[in-house]
Order: C-alpha cells, then structure tokens, then sequence
C-alpha cells in the first residue's frame, strides 16, 4: 500500500489521529443457541477509550504506547462491540453489526491510521468470514493510503479475506492467553513504524489442514511454545513486524478453518518467507503430539477422591469462553449419583456452574435459605443434555454484576448459589441466567464462593482456567464428557471445514509449505 506523503519520522504539525475500533466473539457452530444483537455489549467513542485503559486488554495496550510516542497522538474511539463465546450469530443481527460497524468507521473516516482489534473466529448462521467482511467493508472507505494494522487471538480463522485488507496482523502469543495488554502494545508499535515510513510491510502465509488441542498447546511448556518462540525470534529481529501461529477455532466449522503460519517482515520478503515455511514444517512434523488426553468422568470422580488437596476437572465440552452452551449437566449428574456411566460415589465437596435461567429465577423467586426442587441444565443445548432433577438449598442470590480478572465488567444476569447434598459431601452450583466465562476465579469469589476452600472445582476452559489454578491445584484432570467444544473432535458432527484435515481423517497429503501471495502493495 502507498503511504501518505505527510507521515515523516520528524516534524509531525498536526496531532496523528488512529482510530480504534473492537469487534469480538468467538463462535461454536454446535452450539444450537444463535447469539443475538442484545448479546453484545458496546461501547463508543470516548467511552470506548476510558473503558478499556487501565484493564487488561489490547486496546489498553496500545493507548499506553500512543500516549508515551514521540508525536502527538489523538485517539478516537470508533465502535466496540463483544460478547461471550457461544453459537453462530443470527444473520441478521450479524448483518447489523458488520454495517453499524462500517459507519463508525465512515463517520471517523478522516484520520491517519487504524487499530482493528479482532477476535477472529466469529461465524454467522451462514457467514464464514465475518471479520473478512468488515475489514474489506472497512478497506473499501478508507482506501489503499491508510495504514492498518490488525490484532488477533491465536483462535483465529485467517482467510485470504482478511490478508488482503489489512497491512499487519498481530496474533497473541500466549496460550492460555495472557497477553492481551502486550499484544496491544505489539499491534500499536507496528502501527507507529507505519506512519512514520519506518517500515514496508512484507508478508509469507501458509496454511496447514490441521485442527490441534491438547496440553502441547501450553505456551510455557508445550510444543507449541517452541513455535511461538521462533515467531518471536524473527519479530525481535531487526528486519520483523509480526510473527505468530494461528490455530483457528475447531468449533467455528466454516470454509476457511484450518491452521497458519503468518510472518510479516519490513521490506524482506525472503525472511518472511524463510521463517513461515519453517515454523510450519516445525508444527506439521510433530502434529500428532497436538491432539488432547481425555480422561473419562469415572476416572476423574475416583481420582479427585484419592488426591489430597484441590482436583480441577477441565470441561472443555462445555467451555463458554470456546463457544459451548454453558449448560452441561454431564458433570453435575456424576457427582450426585445419577450417571449411568460412573459407577464411583464422589467425596468431598464441590463448585460448579451452569447456565439455567429458570432455575437461577425460581431459586431467587424463593429466597436464600430456601429449598427448592429445580431442574439444572438442558435449557440451552437440549438435543445434548436432558434437564436433572435437584432438590437444593438456596445459599445465595445475585444480582449477576462481576468483573473478571482481566478487568471487564460481566453481567450474568439473574443469579443464585445452590447446594445440593450428596452422600458424602455436597456440590454447590453457580447458576447464572446468561452465559459467562468460567476461566478464572472471579466469577466464583464475586459471588461468595472460594474455589480454594473445596475438594474440586469445574473450570468450563480447556486451558484458560490453568492461570489461575495451577498455583492452588493438587491436580488437572480434562474429562471427557460431552458437550459443543468437546476436544474430542471426532465426536462432533464437522461438514464445512475443508477435508481432509488432521486429526479428522486418516490420510492427509502433506502441504506444499509455500507461502500464499504477498498483500498487494
């Protein structure tokens, strides 16, 4: 892309103004819950801006960096838009967005640059690439002269629509992810190396038929952090912009998901291209080590009975914050003895969450120290779990308003603490009217309840939740139960993702490693 003639690395006479705009949401196309407009929070302009500094996140990250550059920087706040992980969003509220979105970028379309902060791996009833949608949307107002840079969750679905309509893309580095604030800093680094004319972006994609899970994912110790590392060696180097793999979102099955490998460098294409084919045939030699270790609920009930100390079992099937319901029972009904598939009693004490509006309701309808006879689960993915029967006391009843570690404000809507007796113990179950993330700890100490203070608590994260558990847990068991983000993969029903693909088929050719066409410059 040609660079406008006024951005010099010296003598700035006018304020640079970057605009700053935030789409987000994670989708899981199994999840039979359509996400709806009212499921989004928003926040505009300056409102925008003061929410997000000081927490966090990327947005945060780059106004940090705006604030201390050498040039006077103005930033503008455009539309942001998120919401909780869950299924596709309706086309039309889709639709909705994606042009509410273009017309904040129209109204603000007199700046000097822009910071897109993406999720990447959202999906519509039929849409596939809605980000490819609103970057092109975007590029079509502004034009070939406005420098763009792109920041991502390593989840991400990177089609060749979004390639083209950006000048750099800024993965996380992380996983489980705790580098927003940082991968904002990156994204605005390379924004500022932009307009200055430091720095000619050039680019080498390749993309892998691979979908990958498991604990070789961890960043600190895995596989996969080996990969990160050499993205962050050619960023580092003299001649890098940004480098990162992204893995895509196994649940958002749309055309486009597989793996890539994105390296973006200033004015070497053969570095590039070098790096991405390497770091690609790094991941693609060893992918059989990216697949998940699954325990079955039998085991992990007889396990977290023998441990000494706090057991995490990791409901990956039913992780909120990957796409899935938040309604599961299929670890609840273990516990208390009415599973046909565990024939071990559990011991202890419990925490837990689910998703069930009339239960939260009817548990607030009767009051703390109530006891009620509801029903918990089913209410969201019916097809996969059936309602469960409880009799239990009403410990507790909120009104849903939580912030979460990363400093987010959350509303879970109608909310109630219930416990329910077992023979051995008890298991006490947050139960929200909306979906939230259960990662971290704060969804459960902004409600009363002390994960630290029980034998086993149910994190609804594949990885997330390790951050903030690993510390306190005696031990992490992945339980294979069902669910819309189960890592077992081939227990879920794929049909748009381009086949053949790892691990969902047995024979798949060995790409080709050469790196897609350069953006257009």
């Amino acid at each position: 892309m040609t660079r406008p003639s006024h951005f010099l690395h010296q003598g700035f006479l006018m304020p640079v103004r970057i605009l700053l705009a935030e789409i987000k949401q994670e989708t899981s196309v199994f999840n039979p819950r359509l996400t709806l407009y009212e499921d989004f929070h928003q926040a505009h302009g300056d409102d925008l801006l003061s929410a997000r500094r000081g927490t966090d996140t990327e947005i945060a990250g780059a106004l940090d960096v705006f604030s201390d550059a050498e040039e006077e920087i103005l930033p503008i706040g455009g539309m942001a838009a998120w919401a909780v992980s869950g299924g596709p969003i309706r086309d039309s509220d889709l639709d909705r967005l994606i042009d509410e979105f273009t017309e904040a970028v129209t109204h603000h379309s007199d700046i000097d640059a822009v910071y897109f902060c993406l999720h990447g791996a959202m999906a519509g009833e039929q849409e596939g690439d809605p980000e490819g949608r609103i970057l092109k949307r975007a590029h079509d107002v502004l034009g070939d002269t406005i420098p763009t840079v792109v920041s991502l969750d390593l989840h991400a679905i990177f089609t060749p629509l979004m390639h083209q309509n950006a000048d750099v893309f800024v993965p996380f580095h992380t996983y489980p992810h705790t580098d927003q604030y940082e991968t904002g800093r990156r994204s605005a680094s390379a924004l500022l190396r932009l307009i200055r004319g430091e720095a000619t972006p050039t680019n080498a994609r390749i993309s892998l038929p691979m979908l990958v899970r498991g604990d070789e994912l961890l960043t600190a110790t895995g596989l996969f952090g080996d990969a990160i590392r050499m993205c962050q060696d050619v960023e580092n180097s003299g001649s890098g912009l940004a480098a990162g793999v992204l893995i895509g979102n196994p649940f958002t099955d749309v055309p486009g998901l597989k793996s890539w490998v994105e390296i973006t460098t200033n004015a070497d294409q053969s570095l590039a291209d070098q790096a991405a084919e390497r770091i690609a045939k790094f991941l693609w030699d060893q992918r059989e080590r990216l697949e998940a270790e699954l325990v079955s609920l039998e085991t992990a009930i007889s396990t977290s009975n023998n441990t000494q100390g706090l057991t995490v079992f990791s409901d990956a099937a039913d992780a909120t914050a990957s796409g899935a319901s938040g309604d599961s029972n299929a670890i609840l009904s273990g516990l208390i003895g009415r599973s046909a598939d565990v024939s071990s009693s559990f011991q202890g004490t419990a925490l837990l969450s689910v998703v069930d509006a009339p239960a939260a309701h009817a548990a607030t309808d009767a009051g703390v120290g109530a006891s009620v006879e509801v029903s918990l689960g089913g209410t969201r993915d019916p097809g996969r779990f059936v309602p469960l029967p409880v009799t239990a006391t009403v410990l507790s009843i909120h009104d849903g308003h939580f912030t979460y570690e990363s400093g987010k404000p959350e509303t879970a809507g109608a909310t109630a603490v219930l416990r329910i007796a077992t023979d051995n113990g008890h298991v006490d179950a947050l139960v929200t009217e909306r979906s939230v993330y259960v990662v971290g700890q704060a969804v459960f100490t902004s409600h009363g309840l002390d994960p630290a203070s029980y034998d086993m608590v149910v994190a609804k994260s594949p990885n997330g939740f390790r951050t903030h558990y690993e510390s306190i847990a005696a031990a992490i068991l992945a339980v294979d139960v069902p669910g819309s983000t189960s890592a077992n993969l081939h227990s879920l029903p794929f049909s748009r993702c381009p086949r053949p693909i790892f691990p969902l088929d047995e024979h798949v050719p060995t790409p080709a490693f050469v790196p897609e066409a350069p953006l257009p410059s």
